[in-house]
């Protein structure tokens, strides 16, 4: 087969930008995983560092820790949806874009999309029901938008599934 490359530059730029992102994204998890045992070690240093009076601390405190927990569980999930986007930048640049494990790929990623937006959820519970009324405002929104990318990363899959099954039919009567 050719390999074809319509935009080499629009390719590059990409995967170093996903493998910037994966980098990222390990830095993050490390850096939250990291507040919250320092959290648990020095609990007042950490939180008058960040400015939580001491007036109502103790739910701050409690909450703050399960939205750093809530980040750290994100981080999996985002690998995930990163690592399968790389691996199909990397199919599109060999020339297979329609290859049955992209199929898959795309899949994986709408169920870890979904575990995320999932924990932004519990973020938002967090945020509008045990952070109500403290010093701490998250500024939690919702976004259809965020769930739409889900709805049609799952549509996307098996598009992607009829496709690569009518290529392989293809390639099979030529």
């Amino acid at each position: 087969m050719v390999k074809t490359q319509a935009f080499p530059s629009a390719l590059s730029a990409t995967r170093m930008a996903v493998r910037a992102l994966i980098l990222g994204n390990l830095l993050f998890g490390g850096l939250v995983l990291a507040l919250l045992i320092a959290s648990l070690i020095a609990e007042d240093w950490v939180f008058t560092a960040l400015g939580v009076r001491p007036d109502g601390r103790a739910t701050v405190i409690f909450w703050g820790r399960i939205v750093m927990v809530i980040g750290i569980g994100s981080v999996p999930f985002t690998h995930v949806v990163l690592t399968r986007l790389l691996a199909i930048v990397e199919t599109v640049r060999l020339g297979e874009p329609f290859g049955s494990g992209n199929a898959a790929r795309l899949k994986t990623m709408a169920w870890a999309l979904l575990g995320l937006e999932l924990l932004h959820l519990a973020v938002g519970a967090v945020a509008v029901g045990g952070l109500s009324n403290t010093q701490l405002d998250l500024e939690w929104s919702f976004s259809i938008t965020r769930w739409l990318a889900v709805l049609l990363l799952f549509v996307l899959a098996q598009v992607f599934e009829d496709g690569a099954r009518m290529h392989d039919d293809l390639k099979g009567t030529v």
